[in-house]
């Protein structure tokens, strides 16, 4: 796919709300709304890189994962470096040793699990996990693990099985978000299972558009 402009447009609008929403501007409560567009453009960005290489025949999980690795982890790592001596001077003893399973849980890409295990009554305020952000870097990693494999798999069936199992998939997802979020709101925010319908959004956006060429 050729870079788009508009995309890294789209994706500059979505942070904004979320950032005026960490800092305390009530006009934008609802500012996690840019956490959902960034994942209906991930699911498109990678659903269109992965069937235009699948056409060509030269898609390889390798060459995609060490893509995907070049593309995040630089910025990861300049994060947990600024963060680390941070905490060590700011946080106390207990939030201290959170944040230091918060950094095993970020290197592995589950610290969307973390956080949601640490989510209890007991747990510190989300101002004293520097690492909270990180949960939703955790979520695209494990669709990015994920779902290639899967459209590999649902390729030799052709075009038509393969919308129908991601749409199928799609609104399971968001039928158990629906429950979830009455029911278990928490898990629902933070898990995989139930923003899966956000990022398959994006991928049934990008086998439309590219349809014509399937």
């Amino acid at each position: 796919m050729n870079y788009r402009r508009e995309i890294d447009g789209i994706r500059a609008l979505a942070v904004i709300p979320v950032i005026f929403f960490h800092a305390g501007f009530s006009l934008f409560s609802g500012g996690y709304v840019g956490v959902d567009v960034f994942f209906v453009i991930s699911g498109y960005l990678i659903t269109g890189i992965v069937m235009a290489e699948v056409t060509r025949g030269t898609f390889s999980i390798a060459d995609f994962y060490e893509r995907r690795i070049r593309r995040i982890l630089p910025a990861l790592f300049l994060v947990v470096v600024v963060c680390v001596p941070v905490a060590f001077l700011v946080l106390l003893p207990a939030d201290l040793k959170e944040f230091g399973q918060s950094l095993i849980a970020v290197a592995t890409f589950s610290s969307n699990v973390f956080f949601w295990s640490q989510s209890g009554y007991f747990h510190g305020a989300a101002e004293l996990k520097p690492l909270l952000h990180t949960w939703s870097l955790a979520v695209e990693e494990q669709f990015y693990v994920l779902f290639p494999l899967l459209l590999l798999f649902m390729w030799r069936w052709g075009r038509k099985w393969t919308v129908a199992i991601l749409l199928t998939l799609a609104v399971a997802s968001l039928l158990l978000a629906e429950w979830g979020a009455l029911n278990k709101p928490i898990a629902t925010f933070f898990l995989l299972p139930t923003r899966a319908w956000e990022l398959l959004l994006g991928s049934l956006v990008a086998f439309y558009i590219g349809r014509s060429q399937l």
